[in-house]
């Protein structure tokens, strides 16, 4: 099923570490159908970024609009439509793989049945292994229980932190499927990543942070 038309618009954005500027004055919009690839040297603020954009850290100026509203008023109503990977997977170690994503779905706001996280982990590479505590898993597993969100998800964003860390080649073209498809349905993806993504349709746009935040089509 396509997204609906979205747009997500960044003006003038500022965000400090400690006494040092990570970026300032970063604008950007990107659109229904693209995918943004931010680069940079590490402690450039990639992370801080990607967090900023989902509404997880307050910059010190600037203004992020989701379609045209503030996400900080828009509140539930942005984080119904996007879903964020961070460095960490972001699961309960105590839980299994179908309980992780039973969780995640409910507070996602997602109607997913048993069912449908079953398939989803088995599409994932994780069959046989659902049942299983995630603490026994290796951290391939792991990082495979995390992305199975995207299986089960209607967000129209994709908000991403080097989500090809610890997967295998197997596992790596899967996840690149996810985002060509994401982005074929008119979703929106945002991702850091040393590994390039061929999209089929769509635009791919790159923002480099160590180069005063241009950001460039191609």
């Amino acid at each position: 099923m396509r997204h609906a038309d979205a747009c997500l618009q960044v003006t003038g954005l500022e965000v400090q570490r400690g006494d040092r500027w990570l970026f300032t004055d970063l604008d950007l919009a990107i659109e229904s159908g693209e995918l943004l690839h931010v680069r940079g040297p590490n402690g450039c603020g990639k992370t801080t970024l990607l967090r900023a954009l989902c509404g997880l850290l307050l910059p010190q100026a600037g203004e992020i609009l989701w379609n045209g509203e503030s996400i900080r008023r828009l509140g539930e109503e942005f984080t119904r439509d996007v879903i964020y990977l961070g460095h960490l997977n972001g699961i309960k170690h105590e839980l299994t793989g179908i309980e992780n994503l039973r969780v995640s779905a409910t507070l996602d706001g997602d109607r997913v049945d048993d069912d449908a996280i079953w398939d989803a982990l088995e599409q994932i590479g994780l069959a046989g292994f659902e049942d299983l505590p995630t603490m026994v898993l290796s951290q391939g597993q792991k990082k495979r229980v995390a992305l199975a969100r995207l299986l089960l998800t209607g967000a129209k964003l994709w908000v991403l932190d080097e989500p090809f860390v610890a997967l295998d080649v197997k596992a790596v073209a899967r996840l690149e499927s996810l985002i060509v498809g994401q982005v074929e349905r008119g979703g929106i993806v945002i991702l850091t990543t040393h590994q390039e993504v061929a999209l089929t349709s769509g635009t791919i746009r790159t923002l480099d942070l160590g180069q005063a935040g241009q950001v460039r089509g191609r």
